[in-house]
């Protein structure tokens, strides 16, 4: 295997984290019977984001670094305000 194959090993391991949240979210709304976002999403945006942004910067894309960086200060700016008000935290 080469460096090549895990860093495309990575790329895709990320965008399934990525791809993931979605379905997350679909089932949490189905559920709710109402739009929801619930934490997993978020999580799995940051490792999702984390894992693409490493792969970006292996490959030196800085269109792909630049909106990877900057979707992973949103993703944990929501966790931020999440965890920051504990009596949320039984609501998702």
């Amino acid at each position: 295997m080469t460096t090549e194959h895990v860093w495309l090993g990575i790329g895709l391991l990320g965008q399934a984290f990525f791809s993931a949240r979605f379905l997350v979210q679909w089932v949490a709304s189905e559920r709710a019977k109402e739009s929801v976002v619930p934490r997993p999403f978020w999580f799995l945006s940051v490792g999702g984001g984390m894992t693409l942004l490493a792969y970006a910067i292996y490959r030196l894309d800085p269109v792909f670094i630049l909106g990877q960086g900057a979707g992973l200060f949103v993703y944990a700016r929501n966790l931020y305000f999440i965890y920051r008000r504990p009596e949320r935290l039984a609501h998702g």
